[in-house]
């Protein structure tokens, strides 16, 4: 029935979690073919308006239908500079996707799918414009910094970008693990923007190798990008045992510094029994590393149900696959040790009350369910807030009372010809919204140096 959505080919649970490789393996041909043709090309396509850098999608799954990928990736590159990664990390359930009329009486087309389809095979080069004379300093390199770059060097700024690691692509290397988002398929991306023409620089650490009023004096228009890379922890008891990992730390280190790898410099334990605390797309990614690094067992401890699970439907799919144990209505009061490593997690049971801020029902401890949780290795996965170096470098930089870079609507900074974007100033969100801020950003860069359109 053309009704019935088609399936990504993924590997087998079993055999997936004992590797890195990655698990959604996309579409082939015939199966691009069949999704494509289930779009009815919408003249005023809802699914747009849900798309954070407005990709014209009916255009471009009209060029698969054509089997056209070169055609659809050079219709998705007018406003998407990383469909490949698009297509396989983005929440597109709750966005283009959720907007398709095909989702009134069925399940919607396979949009995210459909779009990696295009960033995989499709062969297509942006166009760039004879250059301006401007030059601006691009700061980070993850997915805002990255659509920054590339709006403003399809207008012809000479762009250059500025890492900390010494490897580019941000939290796309080092958040997201190999088996959801291979970093190859990264490196094609900034490859491509290289061959655009927009230059990297590595090791650079803002506001420690170069303040912010020096990059100003450099450049005629600065974007900071630098995400939000200081994790949040829950301040209790037993933190600092040995054993206890950030998620931000722990991915980091697997993911760009190879910890599974013997004789890495910066390894990791392997524990047996891992408790994850969390329940959103970064804690899946933990959950999910440390059963491929050995783990026995594996559980994701977190104070709401299921309904309330920040993380993508798939994610958690992936993640009861292999194994990962899901524990709800539970949250840690502190963490337990013996000779200085984590050998428990004290936890109570929760139960759900009114409505907070969020909308999702507030935990409620109930007094005196306390019970204890064994586990050799946590990994607490809670958000992150965006590092205080730079700003603090730059005193004149305003920030919120969260941490995060104040912008006005155009985003741009207090400092004059400074904008700034993505989880830097949303604080931690999704990789597509960060890229929807960088091209709003590079547009409102283009006005402001007098070259816009």
């Amino acid at each position: 029935m053309m009704n019935e959505r088609n399936k990504p080919i993924v590997q087998d649970p079993e055999t997936r979690r004992h590797n890195f490789d990655e698990v959604s393996l996309g579409f082939d041909r015939q199966r691009m073919t069949d999704e494509a043709n289930r779009c009815l090309g919408c003249k005023n396509a809802a699914c747009v308006t849900g798309c954070p850098v407005e990709v014209n999608i009916p255009l471009f799954i009209a060029a698969l239908k054509n089997d056209d990928p070169d055609k659809a990736l050079e219709i998705i590159n007018e406003t998407n500079s990383l469909p490949a990664v698009c297509g396989r990390v983005c929440p597109q359930e709750k966005q283009c996707e959720s907007k398709c009329v095909r989702g009134i009486k069925g399940q919607p087309v396979a949009i995210g799918q459909l779009e990696r389809y295009a960033g995989t095979y499709g062969k297509s080069t942006f166009s760039v414009k004879p250059d301006n004379g401007k030059k601006v300093c691009v700061i980070g390199s993850g997915p805002a910094s990255l659509t920054c770059a590339a709006e403003l060097r399809k207008a012809g700024c000479e762009v250059i970008v500025k890492e900390a690691f010494h490897t580019a692509g941000g939290v796309l290397v080092y958040g997201i693990p190999e088996f959801r988002l291979p970093k190859e398929i990264v490196r094609q991306e900034i490859d491509k923007l290289k061959q655009a023409g927009v230059e990297f620089e590595l090791n650079f650490i803002a506001g420690k190798t170069e303040t912010l009023s020096q990059l100003r004096e450099e450049y005629d228009a600065v974007f900071i990008g630098t995400g939000a890379g200081l994790p949040m922890f829950m301040n209790i008891p037993g933190e600092s045992l040995k054993g206890v990992y950030s998620a931000n730390e722990y991915l980091t280190r697997v993911n760009l510094m190879k910890a599974y790898k013997e004789g890495a410099d910066t390894p990791v334990l392997h524990g047996k029994k891992v408790c994850v605390i969390g329940a959103g797309n970064v804690a899946c990614d933990a959950a999910r590393t440390a059963l491929r690094l050995g783990a026995e067992e594996v559980s994701m401890l977190y104070r709401r149900g299921r309904e309330e699970m920040p993380a993508r439907r798939e994610e958690i799919e992936h993640a009861e696959e292999e194994g990962v144990k899901l524990v709800f209505l539970v949250n840690p009061v502190r963490f337990l040790g013996e000779n200085g490593a984590v050998n428990g997690a004290e936890c109570i049971r929760m139960e759900l009350g009114e409505p907070d801020a969020s909308g999702r029902r507030r935990p409620v401890p109930v007094e005196g369910s306390e019970f204890i949780y064994p586990c050799d290795e946590v990994i607490v996965a809670l958000g992150t807030v965006p590092g205080p170096l730079l700003a603090d470098s730059c005193p004149e930089l305003r920030r919120t009372k969260k941490g995060t870079i104040e912008t006005d609507e155009d985003l741009a900074t207090s400092i004059d010809g400074v904008f700034a974007g993505g989880d830097a100033v949303t604080g931690s969100a999704t990789v597509i919204l960060a890229m929807g801020a960088g091209r709003k950003a590079a547009a409102s860069i283009l006005r402001y140096l007098g070259r816009a359109e």
